[in-house]
């Protein structure tokens, strides 16, 4: 027995001898490096179709050239629009290019009493439509843009009588638009942003027949809120 005990012991002492040697031919631990930081930016890159929604305020002035002459007035149409919105931009470091085409339903009505006739002169804007090209400047998911183009927009002018219309002359006429606006990124593919825009409208003379000849000029001043939504990825990786 003692000599089991005292080879026992032997052993221990020799294990315990041995054992930072055997540690040390362990394989180290492996060092795993950590993950690098990806910074998401947003791309403002594609195609987008959207919609949108406002007001304007159209400025709209009455001088009859015949069979007088003179000044009948001016009045400002207002009332609200929707309507929808479709492009394509791309973007080149943080500068973001882009052509946009939008069509728009609108009420913009108003009136004022003649004052060389005494009838009342009255225009309404129903619908425009705008053809931009755009230039703006990205902080990742934030877009300030500026836009200018072409601008078409139906109109009914009417002469008013004792609250009823004996003459009106629907016409479209072409002119050019400027703007500018303010996008956010919230959501994949998602943004929102609200936007001005200032429509110049050539004069044009518009002829009630038996009645009158007036030369009317229009500049229509609106703001608007758009929501758009882009195909494609919204964002990149930038490590």
């Amino acid at each position: 027995m003692n000599k089991n005990l005292l080879l026992a012991a032997v052993s221990l002492v020799a294990l315990s001898a041995t054992a930072p040697a055997l540690a040390a031919d362990l394989a180290a631990r492996p060092y795993t490096k950590a993950p690098a930081m990806i910074a998401t930016v947003y791309d403002w890159s594609g195609f987008y179709i959207g919609i949108n929604g406002g007001g304007a305020s159209a400025h709209t002035t009455w001088d009859q050239t015949a069979p007088g002459f003179g000044g009948e007035g001016s009045h400002n149409a207002t009332g609200g629009t929707v309507g929808g919105q479709v492009g394509y931009r791309w973007q080149s470091a943080q500068w973001v290019f882009g052509l946009e085409g939008q069509g728009n339903w609108a009420d913009f009505s108003g009136d004022n009493l003649s004052g060389l006739t005494g009838f009342t002169d009255r225009s309404k804007i129903d619908s425009f439509g705008l053809i931009t090209g755009q230039v703006g400047y990205a902080w990742n998911n934030v877009l300030l843009y500026v836009k200018g183009g072409a601008a078409v927009v139906g109109t009914k002018n009417e002469l008013r009588a004792a609250g009823a219309t004996f003459s009106s002359v629907n016409d479209t006429r072409w002119g050019g638009t400027i703007g500018a606006g303010l996008e956010v990124g919230f959501a994949p593919n998602w943004s929102v942003g609200v936007e001005y825009n200032h429509i110049f409208l050539s004069d044009k003379d518009v002829t009630f027949a038996g009645f009158q000849t007036d030369r009317i000029r229009q500049d229509v001043d609106m703001g608007l809120v758009r929501l758009n939504y882009k195909f494609g990825g919204p964002v990149i990786a930038k490590y």
